[in-house]
């Protein structure tokens, strides 16, 4: 606990403070937690980690987190034809290697580059927000995301009766998941109250809805995969929490999720 607490202290302070500074800080930082959660992820999948296929992959990956807004740039191709460009070339590598890399590994490394480059893309685009308020959707989501989990663990040990998802998450409770989802929603109005102006409370109980259900999904979509290849943490980098994946699981999927349905009031 103590290791946990010093690397998460540490790690946070970082985190937050590169946050604060925005532009390219906090983009670099992006750029470096996505490449890294795509190693464990290829790693994972028992691919060698910089064979010519992963590296396809770390390309995709930075073509997702490139910032085109911070070069003043339009970029040279959509990304609608980058996925599909990326996916014709992973389709050519089970041919090119007579199936020495077939297509369920070019499947997984595929769904790698969409799954980690879109949730880590969409963290960079809520900071750099047209409007100006870039920081604070940011630390909306952030703290309705760090809020539910909180809730989650306490509410859950003090009252947790009722498994959530035992084959998946053995853990987990039903109450703990609906003390996430209160604490979150709480801290979402808590917003509105605070900038009114931008935030209703309705939407921000929605917002603090969707992080927490969704932010808990998708720390269940890692721990199922993470059971399936019999490994408790995606990786080691910090210490007492596993891997980039392990911490950011919840946030590559909520960034996205609530800019796709558009949740988010700049949209």
């Amino acid at each position: 606990m103590k290791q946990r607490l010093i690397t998460g202290i540490v790690a946070g302070v970082l985190f937050l403070g590169l946050c604060l500074l925005g532009g390219w800080w906090y983009q670099l930082l992006l750029i470096g937690m996505a490449l890294i959660g795509y190693y464990e992820f290829v790693k994972m999948t028992g691919t060698l980690s910089f064979s010519k296929t992963a590296i396809i992959g770390y390309l995709g990956i930075l073509y997702f987190m490139t910032p085109w807004n911070l070069l003043d740039l339009t970029p040279p191709v959509s990304l609608e034809r980058v996925i599909w460009l990326l996916l014709f070339l992973f389709l050519l590598i089970t041919v090119f290697t007579k199936n020495k890399m077939d297509i369920r590994s070019i499947s997984l490394l595929f769904l790698g580059i969409l799954y980690i480059g879109m949730g880590f893309s969409y963290m960079a685009l809520s900071r750099a927000s047209n409007d100006g308020y870039g920081l604070m959707w940011t630390f909306l989501l952030l703290s309705c995301i760090w809020g539910s989990d909180a809730g989650a663990y306490f509410v859950g040990r003090k009252l947790g009766k009722n498994k959530l998802w035992p084959a998946i998450s053995p853990n987990k409770t039903v109450e703990g998941a609906v003390g996430g989802v209160l604490i979150s929603m709480v801290i979402s109005v808590i917003f509105a109250i605070i900038v009114p102006d931008l935030l209703t409370v309705g939407r921000a109980l929605l917002i603090g809805l969707s992080c927490a259900c969704v932010g808990q999904l998708g720390d269940l979509v890692q721990s199922a995969y993470k059971r399936i290849y019999g490994i408790k943490d995606s990786g080691s980098l910090l210490p007492g929490h596993g891997g980039i994946l392990d911490r950011c699981d919840s946030w590559i999927i909520v960034f996205p999720f609530v800019h796709i349905i558009m949740l988010m009031p700049y949209y």
